[in-house]
């Protein structure tokens, strides 16, 4: 089959020569392969592949030259290939030139020199000198040599051996030309040392791109990652399988990636394509390349552009904004319906009660806070302490941290709240550790809506994330650090310079309580 040839793939019919640059060469190359298309025709194909990886292989072997200039000693080749090999390249190189010539009208002046049959015949038996040789062959050696194929010394053993196996192509060839001449394009060679020879290890066995996938999720759940076990991503693997059809990650080229890009443009936004897709399948084959389950990394430049977003205004709540939402969120009582009945449950009314206020003074993810648990409040060193842990469900930098309540948070009855309340999330009814994440985001989007449709959240502002915006505004200024506001928001640090030394829940509380209260009355 096609696919178990060295060097030669197939994309949609058309047969190409593929080597991949080392990646010590990839510098100076100035990319990861090298490709040259070869045409439709398979047994054409053939005859033209050995040619094109030994352009391949000289232009490889022209950069480790350069980039070992000034080096005294030799280079040992690259892409050793034994006598034998070397013959038979060189004999489907000449037989596919020879293919190239009879397309020329001016080759039907070409005849064979009986000369050079019988100096070949001498060679091949052992009858010339190194000069001989080298006049023969010599300049095929050194093509073979600027390849990367053999570093034998002139007129070595080994040298003159590759020179007799050159010879025993060059007769062949020049065996099959005189049997085209009189029409006959069936001729095979008959000398064991091309008739014989083992072509160079196949390439190796097709890697899964599912398999690859669930390895990927299982080192990272491994070293602390993904929470979720990749539920998150799993989507992403199994619609790129679907849109390639096959699932060889050997096989997956930049084209293809491209390709599924575009055909992910048809139905999604850019941000999805670029952030969760795209940035899913780089990461996979990074991790693949690294880890040399894969030669390359062909996704590490696939991306999408993504629009740059326009706000026509804040992006946090301003002063009357925030008032109005904390008001409405104080006096908030379930409506009855037409019978009288209150179909709320009492978390989700607990949830539109306390919710808002504690992200207005903390400014967390509003889904941080829909987890919390009776047993995330409590008191240190007579300061009460909201304690977000991704045991409650999820935290997006993976770590606990401890975030100050501000006063008017406890003065509004809130510790009164978590006194009362039974033991597990305090604002949706799952229990089971699997489910937490989850039921914590459907009642985040439930109070978002609510803030929409009670018209408390203007157009163009996430009515949860403002807070977050509003918070780091009203830190600022205050004077506030940033490096302080992002412990209690839980921003990563943006330098190496803010992962030294630790900010304090003292500092933390000091911070919060700069904050003034809201007038709610």
């Amino acid at each position: 089959m096609a696919g178990k040839v060295r060097h030669l793939i197939n994309r949609s019919g058309r047969y190409h020569a593929r080597l991949v640059i080392p990646k010590d060469l990839r510098g100076i190359v100035g990319k990861a392969e090298l490709r040259a298309p070869l045409g439709g025709d398979y047994r054409q194909a053939l005859k033209l592949l050995p040619g094109a990886v030994a352009q391949f292989q000289h232009q490889i072997a022209q950069a480790e030259r350069q980039a070992r200039a000034g080096q005294a000693q030799a280079v040992p080749a690259r892409y050793p290939l034994a006598p034998a090999q070397i013959a038979q390249s060189h004999y489907m190189q000449r037989l596919a030139f020879d293919d190239e010539l009879r397309n020329d009208p001016r080759y039907a002046a070409v005849g064979i020199d009986d000369l050079l049959v019988k100096r070949l015949r001498d060679a091949i038996a052992g009858h010339a000198n190194d000069a001989e040789l080298g006049a023969l062959v010599g300049a095929q050696i050194e093509r073979f040599r600027a390849a990367g194929n053999l570093d034998a010394e002139p007129g070595s053993p080994e040298w003159r051996e590759i020179a007799r196996a050159l010879c025993h192509a060059e007769l062949e060839a020049l065996a099959r030309a005189a049997e085209r001449d009189e029409g006959d394009f069936g001729g095979t060679p008959s000398a064991p040392i091309i008739k014989d020879s083992q072509p160079p290890e196949n390439d190796a066995e097709p890697v899964s791109l599912k398999r690859l996938w669930a390895d990927y999720i299982n080192s990272r759940v491994q070293a602390g990652f993904m929470r979720d076990k990749g539920k998150r991503l799993r989507p992403v693997a199994d619609n790129l399988r679907k849109f390639l059809k096959h699932d060889d990650a050997r096989r997956v080229t930049k084209k293809d990636l491209l390709a599924w890009r575009d055909h992910l443009m048809q139905e999604l936004s850019a941000k999805t394509v670029n952030d969760i897709y795209l940035s899913g399948v780089r990461s996979l084959f990074a991790w693949a390349t690294e880890n040399d389950r894969l030669p390359e990394n062909v996704a590490a430049n696939v991306k999408q552009p993504k629009p740059k977003k326009v706000y026509g205004r804040e992006r946090g709540y301003t002063d009357p904004e925030a008032k109005k939402v904390l008001k409405a969120s104080r006096t908030y009582q379930p409506k009855p319906d037409e019978f009288g009945r209150v179909r709320e449950s009492e978390k989700m009314a607990n949830l539109k009660r306390w919710v808002p206020i504690i992200c207005a003074f903390t400014g967390a993810r509003v889904s941080e806070i829909t987890q919390l648990r009776k047993e995330d409040i409590r008191k240190v060193d007579g300061q009460w302490v909201a304690r977000i842990t991704p045991d409650a469900g999820t935290v997006k930098s993976g770590d606990y941290r401890d975030v100050p309540l501000h006063p008017q948070i406890i003065n509004e009855g809130f510790t009164d709240f978590v006194k009362d309340a039974a033991s597990g999330p305090m604002f949706h009814n799952a229990t089971e550790p699997e489910k937490l994440q989850k039921a914590a985001v459907i009642v985040s989007n439930k109070l978002s809506d609510w803030l929409r449709e009670s018209e408390l959240t203007p157009a163009g502002l996430q009515p949860n994330h403002a807070w977050r915006h509003r918070l780091k505004t009203q830190c600022r200024e205050l004077g506030i650090s940033d490096r302080v506001v992002d412990a209690i928001q839980g921003h990563a640090g943006r330098t190496a310079g803010d992962n030294y030394g630790d900010v304090t829940l003292k500092t933390k509380i000091d911070a919060i309580n700069k904050l003034t209260f809201y007038d709610l009355s």
